[in-house]
């Protein structure tokens, strides 16, 4: 028996019994704020930004306005009409290097940390809200969740394929305590609240 099969027989053998886990009162975590507003302040908080639009047809204006000088995007999201770029799931991820902005929808959003859940449907290919140098979500109000609980409990449902949550543009910081912003992801993010 090599050494790998004896260690998982070892680890098979040994494997504690299973444990229920605890029962959670999500009703302990219910608080009565307006989702929207903290929401905004969270996504500002962890470096993005967010907008309340008040129509579908306000989306392409305010994203002209806030990168006009984006060149290369692609959107996936039906809702904006800006799209340079053309994807699909056969696409190349490495020619997207290029990609100034992204466009996707969130299907849910967060109050309690500013995160927006995006599923693999909305996005086409796993690489773009991590490849795109600028990235702008769009979410409905009516899909903001108070705390994670609720929207895991949400998420449950879906069909068990790639999903993120995304909280502000991407950030790391090294032991002299540098910050960059975008390292391994976007720049920025901005969230669009229709």
């Amino acid at each position: 028996m090599s050494s790998r099969a004896s260690i998982l027989k070892a680890v098979k053998t040994n494997k504690p019994a299973l444990i229920p886990l605890p029962e959670i009162n999500l009703g302990f975590f219910d608080e009565d704020i307006d989702l929207v507003e903290t929401f905004i302040k969270n996504v500002q908080f962890v470096g993005g930004r967010a907008f309340v639009l008040q129509s579908v047809s306000d989306i392409d204006t305010q994203i002209k306005s806030l990168y006009p000088h984006a060149k290369q995007i692609i959107s996936t999201a039906t809702a904006s009409q800006l799209g340079t770029v053309s994807i699909s799931e056969a696409t190349n991820p490495h020619i997207l290097e290029s990609i100034d902005l992204a466009i996707i929808h969130g299907a849910l959003a967060v109050a309690e940390n500013g995160a927006v859940w995006i599923a693999e449907n909305d996005i086409v290919l796993r690489v773009l809200p991590f490849i795109t140098n600028d990235l702008v979500l769009l979410v409905s109000k009516e899909t903001i969740h108070l705390h994670l609980h609720s929207a895991y409990e949400a998420i449950a449902k879906r069909d068990r394929t790639f999903g993120v949550f995304l909280s502000g543009p991407s950030k790391t910081a090294d032991i002299e305590q540098c910050l960059v912003i975008g390292a391994q992801g976007a720049v920025s993010l901005t969230v669009l609240i229709l």
